[in-house]
């Protein structure tokens, strides 16, 4: 059989033969660049909070819950555009292609982002905002989309890594120019804006870096676009320097997604998936997996999204709270390093558990200290600790559906992450009025421990065992494609 009609269990064999590096390097380089404006911007929002309360666009704390005045409407509104983007919109990426919709996400971002930096009031700001975070949540799901489909099993914990180490240096870059820049007006604009117009330039340049992507063959071939899967397959092959005669040898009972399946799948409707999603054995898995985001929203963007307003309310002032918070920032990129010495040795649903318990000892102990030191120490560890969880979670959640509903069910299930952040940047707020930091780590430490029992017990495996998950969910597939 020829190169040009072998079945789509042949192109996945030969993506999982190509090398590390090379092309494959240079491909997850290329995918975290635009991931750095997800964490550019989410600490954005943390670190000029303080400033837009400063400059009386929003306040802190408001006689109504749900008050578009108060910061938390500015945090909500990162969150409700992630849903709208990684839940509603997920789907987008299994209709048009990874690369098309990674392609227009980051230029939704760029330009929403930009105009957002020039508003005034506190409706335009959050409503420019959500535009620009809707781009946002659907770059995250073909992120996570794209990795699992180019890099095998054995590998994909490390690539997961790097690809979150590239997207966590945007930590300290942010933390840095708002130290520097969010406390004075320079040319008359005020130095949160000036931050914010940077990330959006700094976005539409990685938007033409990026145009030389190719889109996934796995996708051209579950769409049936044989011809085309092909072509980009040899384009890659040649890129990577993969010889004719090994791509000749290739295996074609190999997947990228973990090892053997069977032969080609058909193309489902946006219809088949969601059903394919909630039939057994896929069912219970979303469930548990659209707890477990629920739950982890609070852990980590609890802290992540106000830590410098939480060192306000110990009393700081605003800059020395954006020099801790620069200090903290120095972790974010140092994390994901630190999960790849243990990405592909270490079952990754334990992971998960290990670095939710940590998540809530280390809280509960930041929001207690009172020394600078201390907090500066256990703050460093706490965003040590969450970029490890951040990394070993999006692996996790990645690879435990089939890679025919992969990014309809990734965007589901994330979009439970995000609709849960529009509630806890509102409860968050609430309980730090009224019991203070102390309160709000209480109740991250709960939903950490959620976590902790639910994937411990009811979490497969997926280092080597995700298998499972995949050829049940393909049988489940074909089963549907059957009876349409």
């Amino acid at each position: 059989m020829t190169a040009s009609n072998r079945p789509a269990a042949l192109i996945a064999a030969r993506i999982a033969m190509l090398p590390a590096r090379g092309f494959i390097g240079k491909l997850i380089a290329t995918i975290a660049l635009g991931g750095c404006f997800e964490f550019y911007d989410m600490f954005l929002t943390a670190y000029i909070a303080p400033s837009l309360i400063r400059s009386h666009i929003f306040v802190l704390h408001t006689e109504s819950f749900f008050d578009i005045h108060g910061i938390a409407a500015f945090v909500a509104a990162l969150f409700a555009g992630m849903f709208v983007g990684a839940g509603l919109l997920g789907g987008l990426a299994d209709r048009f292609g990874r690369r098309a919709v990674f392609y227009w996400s980051l230029l939704i971002y760029s330009a929403c982002t930009f105009i957002m930096a020039l508003q005034t009031t506190p409706e335009w700001v959050v409503f420019w905002r959500f535009l620009a975070m809707v781009g946002v949540g659907l770059e995250q799901v073909v992120i996570d989309t794209y990795v699992s489909e180019f890099v095998p099993a054995s590998k994909r914990g490390r690539a997961f890594g790097l690809t979150q180490a590239i997207c966590f240096t945007a930590v300290p870059v942010v933390a840095v120019l708002s130290w520097i820049l969010v406390p004075h007006t320079i040319l008359g604009l005020d130095g949160w804006r000036i931050v914010t117009i940077i990330g959006s330039l700094g976005a539409l340049i990685v938007w033409f870096v990026r145009r030389w992507m190719p889109e996934s063959p796995i996708w051209l071939e579950k769409v049936g676009r044989h011809g085309e899967a092909e072509q980009t397959m040899a384009e890659i092959e040649r890129s990577a320097g993969v010889a004719a005669a090994s791509r000749a040898g290739a295996p074609a009972s190999l997947d990228v997604q973990n090892g053997p399946v069977g032969a080609p799948s058909p193309e489902l409707s946006f219809s088949a998936r969601w059903r394919l999603m909630w039939s057994a054995p896929l069912r219970g898995l979303l469930i548990v997996m659209c707890i477990f985001n629920v739950c982890v929203t609070v852990g980590y963007y609890g802290f992540a999204s106000w830590v410098p307003t939480l060192l306000v309310a110990k009393g700081m002032t605003v800059t020395k709270s954006l020099e801790y918070s620069v200090i903290m920032a120095l972790a974010a990129p140092l994390a994901p390093l630190l999960s790849m010495l243990v990405a592909d040795r270490m079952e990754r649903k334990w992971q998960v558990c290990l670095t939710c318990a940590m998540c809530a000892v280390l809280g509960c102990l930041f929001g207690a200290a009172s020394s600078a030191a201390v907090v500066m120490l256990l703050g460093f560890l706490l965003t040590l600790n969450n970029g490890w969880m951040s990394s070993c979670y999006h692996t996790y959640q990645a690879e435990v559906f089939p890679s025919v509903v992969r990014g309809q069910a990734v965007g589901f299930v994330y979009c439970w992450s995000r609709f849960a952040g529009i509630f806890c940047s509102f409860i968050v707020a609430w309980l730090l009025g009224l019991y203070g930091p102390l309160g709000v780590f209480v109740f991250i430490t709960a939903n950490m421990l959620v976590i902790v029992v639910l994937i411990g017990w009811f979490g497969p495996r997926t280092n080597h065992d995700s298998n499972d998950v995949n050829v049940q969910g393909l049988a489940y597939e074909a089963k549907i494609a059957m009876n349409r």
